[in-house]
């Protein structure tokens, strides 16, 4: 089962939650797909034993060959491309690799070149394999590591996959092979707010999930307020802990140190195992 924890915003509790978890799971896989900010690996200090060089493809024009036609220009949604001063731009940045400009251009006047985007490492800790992937600073879209990111994995079980903050592409391309999603919030009304957000995206997605809420304390909570009046299963209220708290800034895992907190998130992947039994059932029934 691949399991994506997501949360709308930064600092809601995503990567502990993702690392406990997989640590609890024996001989499970630890994905971080957060590949602008990577942090998982702090935490589980692997020994790397691998690493690719991730690339992308971009244009290349032959003005030798170009006789001005537009077909690339106005094939591109992106405007990636602009015919100025009779001769071919290439605006990089924008350019998405759909490779459709070299496909359409009748001239044969485009090839492609390979560019550097990023990095995907893999190294075990004790019994948890770690996959992570890192964006070059200078680029714009990690699109492409997290996918060489999710080719690694696309045979393996008990994967815990960190998402990257927000609801943006790079997370939809995160969850899109998940098997159920686990959605951490806050209790403020910030917290609540991006919830909504990520709970549209698996809803839009149709995935199968859950809330996770972190650092609870005491009095109103409109995370859980907004899971009650959207009928949205709460599998585990965390409390907002010091002991915890400690764990996080020294970059252990609690889970690993812990009994208590082993033991709690043994509880939360048997809780998400019985969510995923359930939605099989429905599933199949229907």
């Amino acid at each position: 089962m691949k399991i994506a924890v997501l949360s709308g915003k930064g600092g809601t509790g995503k990567t502990f939650v993702s690392v406990n978890l997989a640590e609890v799971q024996g001989h499970g896989t630890y994905v971080d797909c957060d590949v602008e900010e990577p942090n998982g690996h702090l935490f589980f200090q692997p020994v790397w034993l691998e690493t690719d060089y991730i690339s992308r493809k971009l244009p290349v024009i032959d003005a030798d060959k170009c006789n001005g036609c537009r077909i690339c220009t106005d094939f591109c949604k992106f405007n990636a491309l602009a015919y100025i001063a009779n001769q071919v731009l290439v605006f990089e940045e924008v350019c998405h690799s759909c490779g459709g400009c070299f496909l359409f251009c009748p001239q044969g006047a485009i090839s492609e070149k390979d560019k550097e985007v990023g990095k995907v490492q893999y190294g075990k800790s004790l019994t948890t394999t770690v996959y992570t992937g890192t964006m070059l600073t200078k680029e714009i879209s990690g699109i492409a590591v997290i996918d060489a990111l999710l080719s690694k994995i696309k045979d393996i079980e008990n994967v815990v996959i960190d998402c990257p903050p927000g609801s943006a592409c790079s997370v939809m391309e995160s969850i899109k092979d998940a098997h159920y999603c686990v959605l951490v919030a806050e209790p403020t009304i910030f917290g609540s707010h991006n919830l909504a957000m990520v709970h549209e995206l698996v809803e839009l997605y149709k995935k199968p999930y859950g809330v996770v809420l972190n650092k609870c304390i005491d009095g109103e909570n409109p995370s859980k307020a907004y899971c009650i009046e959207n009928g949205i299963p709460v599998l585990m209220e965390i409390p907002y802990d010091e002991k915890l708290g400690r764990y996080q800034s020294e970059g252990r895992i609690p889970a690993r140190e812990d009994e208590e907190f082993r033991d709690m998130f043994i509880k939360l992947q048997g809780i998400i195992d019985q969510e995923v039994d359930y939605e099989t059932a429905i599933s199949t029934k229907w």
